[in-house]
């Protein structure tokens, strides 16, 4: 199988992998944002921090969204150390932030050892505006990677913005669900053929864009809910994927 994915908490799962097996990691971490208050960020869980009042779709809760943002530094310094050792040298790492933690999550990369090399923007074109206040429409991606960067193993020119909205309606199965569209772009800074990691893989999204660019995926999901989503939009990616020359035929 092109993809594989593991139910359970993130670094323990990755210290059970072997070095240099994955080419890039892309993912969503549980970055903390909400509040302005410690009270905010303690007694509101992920569900009550972004989905709203009116919505017309229930969907799972998640764990890990009630860090401060020392923990939350020292968390992803931890995970993203384990990270460093399964990528191969010149392979990348993207994770998405809000510009709350945006300076917590490029210190941490750099104690795990990524050479930093810029932020990138995902513009959502829906964002509630605000009046007497600037729209705040953008997520970043932070962007790294594990030494150098040989441009001729995969010669790609990639943008530094996209543009696309949050999925809705049945189409929305995570709370915090990145549009494929945008995913699909960000895995091409994998080598095709190569292997792309996601350890905190929500609905699958990113596994999704993968399979469907001609890369392998490693996934892994601490919410059983959302791991069983994740499985069955992987099977299906996969399914919809195949052609004639794929399938062989026995008596």
């Amino acid at each position: 199988m092109p993809f594989s994915l593991h139910q359970g908490d993130a670094l323990s799962v990755l210290s059970k992998l072997p070095d240099d097996c994955v080419d890039a990691v892309i993912t969503d971490p549980p970055y903390n944002s909400g509040g302005r208050t410690a009270k905010e960020r303690t007694s509101r869980s992920a569900k009550q921090k972004y989905t709203s009042a009116d919505a017309k779709h229930s969907l799972a809760d998640f764990t890990g969204e009630n860090m401060d943002q020392r923990s939350y530094g020292f968390w992803l310094t931890q995970i993203m150390t384990e990270a460093h050792r399964l990528t191969k040298t010149g392979g990348a790492a993207l994770l998405f932030t809000d510009w709350r933690q945006l300076p917590i999550t490029t210190d941490a990369i750099q104690a795990a050892g990524w050479l930093w090399r810029g932020v990138l923007a995902w513009h959502k074109p829906q964002a509630r505006p605000q009046k007497g206040r600037f729209t705040q429409n953008c997520e970043f991606i932070v962007w790294a990677s594990k030494g150098a960067i040989d441009g001729s193993r995969n010669p790609v020119y990639l943008p530094g913005m996209y543009s696309a909205s949050q999925p809705s309606g049945s189409q929305r199965q995570h709370i915090t669900q990145k549009p494929v569209e945008v995913m699909r772009e960000l895995v091409k800074i994998c080598a095709p053929g190569g292997t792309v990691l996601d350890f905190c893989a929500g609905s699958g999204s990113t596994g999704v864009a993968a399979l469907l660019e001609g890369r392998d995926f490693i996934g892994v999901e601490k919410t059983e809910h959302y791991a069983s989503i994740a499985a069955d939009r992987l099977t299906e990616t996969i399914r919809q994927s195949l052609s004639q020359d794929d399938v062989v035929l026995t008596a």
